[in-house]
This record gives structure tokens, sequence and C-alpha cells, in this order.
């Protein structure tokens, strides 16, 4: 019973410079933001260069699971450590989340316990951290619906370049009118704004964490052209599941009653494959569906 595994990997993009670039620019602006803070006295300023610190945290998360999932495979691990990337947006996904947890918490004590900003040096302050964390966010952009990892980075600085806007307009609107509430109520919007996102994301991560079909895949639709291929009978043990946050794997068994249809099918099959789903690591299973030799994997409740 042949087995085919021919390989269509393509270069994963290269994010190396987009993480330097932004790692630079995010450890400067805590830089800054921690010595304004000491400055003014402005507990916000501090708790905001905190925050931010996480954001410095979750860009080197995502570059070391993107420069992981590009590791050659080993006799050890023989798929590399490709699922680096998967774990590192499932860790982004958390922390972001725990982060919006803790700015959840401190508006609601604000809201019934209103404290005074620093006026225009909280303003400007901000507005440097719009402006950076949406450059950082606008070096992802390109790449947040092929991949997880980078998606989780580039979600991780826009949620921040929308915090540090609702603090610039936060401050405005509190120096021309004097309401304190603002702030909480803002920063609690915003909230429910970035956990929405933040979800699926931590949704998908988990997902495939746990070898779920990645979401652009319709499982009914391999299976429907596997079984409509030329000589095949039926199939069984069909499984689909992420390699990484870019690349998906398949192994099915084709059940071939007239035997082995040749190299050419099989290499036609997985470009097809890598074709019309996306899928870069097919392995296909060759059987003729002797009745003295029965696959064990045949039933469709086995795994």
């Amino acid at each position: 019973m042949p087995d085919s595994h021919p390989h269509h990997h393509h270069p994963t993009s290269n994010y190396t410079r987009a993480f330097i670039i932004g790692t630079v620019l995010n450890v400067v602006f805590v830089v800054i933001e921690f010595g304004f803070g000491f400055w003014t006295g402005s507990l916000s300023l501090l708790a905001d260069a905190g925050h931010n610190l996480s954001d410095v945290f979750g860009l080197l998360v995502a570059w070391v699971g993107n420069f992981l999932a590009q590791r050659p495979p080993t006799q050890r691990y023989t798929y590399g450590l490709r699922r680096s990337s998967i774990l590192a947006a499932l860790l982004n996904a958390l922390t972001l989340l725990l982060v919006m947890g803790g700015i959840t918490w401190e508006a609601i004590s604000r809201l019934f316990n209103p404290t005074p900003i620093p006026g225009i040096t909280i303003i400007i302050v901000a507005l440097v951290g719009v402006i950076i964390n949406t450059i950082t966010a606008l070096l992802f952009m390109s790449g947040r619906h092929q991949d997880l990892n980078i998606r989780g980075a580039f979600l991780h600085m826009s949620a921040d370049a929308l915090i540090s806007l609702g603090v610039v307009l936060t401050g405005v609107a509190i120096l021309l009118t004097g309401w304190l509430w603002f702030d909480p109520v803002v920063s609690l919007v915003i909230v429910v704004v970035i956990v929405i996102g933040t979800w699926q994301l931590l949704k998908d991560s988990v997902n495939l964490a746990l070898d779920a079909v990645p979401v652009d895949i319709e499982p009914q639709a391999v299976k429907t052209y596997l079984k409509e291929l030329p000589g095949v009978d039926h199939i069984h043990d069909l499984h689909i599941w992420a390699m990484s946050t870019r690349e998906t794997a398949l192994t099915v068994h084709l059940v071939m009653p007239n035997g082995f249809p040749g190299d050419d099918f099989l290499t036609e099959t997985s470009q097809q494959l890598h074709d019309l789903f996306g899928i870069e690591h097919p392995t296909l299973q060759i059987e003729t569906g002797d009745p003295n030799y029965p696959c064990h994997l045949a039933s469709d409740h086995k795994v």
C-alpha cells in the first residue's frame, strides 16, 4: 500500500524586520512614558507604561514563535517546531485578555473614585503612543489574515493604539468639560471592542492547538474532492490539521480496487489539494480494499 507525502512548503514570510522595528519603538516609548510618569508624578502614566511593557512581551512572544516555526526538522522533532507559532498566538491572546481584565478593574475603580489626569502632558505622551502603536500594527497588517501568530501581534498593537487614542480623546474631553467619569467609561468601551476581537484569536488558536481543521478549510469539500478522484471507491481515516499558523497537513486512506495508480496521480492530487484548499503537507495511503487485509482504521469512529 504505497504512501505519498509530497511537500509544497512555501517559505514563511519573514517578519524579522517588522519585529525589530516594533520592539525598538515600543521599548523607547516605555522608557519615555516611565520617565514622564516619574517626572509628573502621574500614576496613570506609570500604569500605562507598565501596560505598554506587556506589548514588548507580546511582540517578543510572537517573534520567538515566528522564528521557531521556521526551524528545520530534527530526528526528535520531525515537523520541526512549527507549532510554536500556534502556542505564541495562544499566549498572546491570553496575555491581551489578562491585560484587558486589569484595565477593566482599574476603570471600575475610577468610576467610583474619579481621579484627575495630568492634563496636557498625558495627552501628548498618549498621542506619541498612538503613532508608535499604529506604525507597529501596520508592520503586521499584511499578514494578519494568513498567519494567526502575526494576527496576534497585529491585534496587540492595534489594541494599544486604540487605548492610547482613547486616552487622548478622554484627556481633551476632560480638559474641556471637567467630567472625570469620562475616562473610565471610554476605557470600558475600548475594552469591550478589544475583547471581541481577541476572543476570536483565542478561539482560533485553541482550536489549532487541539488539531481542529483550520477555519478556512471546509472538511466536507475536501472529502468530496477525494471521493470523486478517478479510481477511488471510497476513503477513510481522513485527518486535516494545522502544523503551524501557516501550514496545513492532511492524511487519508484512498481505497482504489485497481491498485496503485502511479506517481503522477499522487503528484497531481497533492498539487490540487494545495491549489484548491491550501493544504501544504498531504500524505495519501493507497489501499485496494482486499477483505483479507482489512484496514483497522476504516471505521469513522476510529482514530
